[in-house]
């Protein structure tokens, strides 16, 4: 699968199957991951795979939205001591979210489904996923991602829409 096509049938899947995932599997998302772009390369990402079912029991009961039957859940978070100092601090917000796309187009290439739920900015979600986890000072969880097989085939689709994109042209100039 080419990457237009990986970004054409990625979707949000709420229903899985039991097939697990490989290890294998697992690195190569990872991996991609973190062949994100990242601001001044810092790379402040974290990632917290749960494959413990009780684990993921606390985590999906803990959570509105995110109570799926996925064979594996990675926590996705910022580090804030890896990340830019100062009033551009907040960059750790974009670079785990390219972390995540990243992970969620090779999911949808390698034939698994996934499904990105968000914890930050709601302070309740960070918190709880935190005491869960049990996460350092400084850790802040940003999204939950299910990860496993479903059982559905996602057509390609495009969501373009003309009317939202705003053309700034070159023009010669007239002397």
């Amino acid at each position: 699968m080419d990457v237009k096509e990986a970004v054409l049938r990625r979707r949000s899947i709420r229903e899985f199957n039991d097939k697990p995932i490989t290890d294998e599997s697992i690195r190569e998302l990872l991996e991609s991951a973190m062949a994100a772009p990242s601001a001044r390369n810092m790379q402040p990402w974290e990632f917290y795979v749960i494959k413990n079912k009780s684990l993921q029991k606390q985590l999906r009961g803990a959570l509105p939205n995110a109570n799926m039957n996925s064979s594996l859940i990675i926590i996705v978070a910022g580090n804030d001591q890896r990340g830019l100092t100062h009033q551009v601090n907040d960059y750790w917000i974009q670079d785990c979210s390219a972390a995540i796309e990243n992970m969620l187009l090779t999911a949808t290439s390698l034939g698994i489904a996934s499904c990105w739920c968000g914890l930050f900015p709601m302070a309740e979600r960070v918190e709880k996923v935190k005491e869960i986890l049990g996460t350092a000072d400084g850790i802040i969880p940003m999204a939950l991602i299910h990860l496993g097989y479903g059982d559905a085939v996602a057509v390609p689709r495009t969501q373009y829409d003309e009317k939202r994109i705003y053309l700034y042209e070159e023009t010669e100039k007239v002397l």
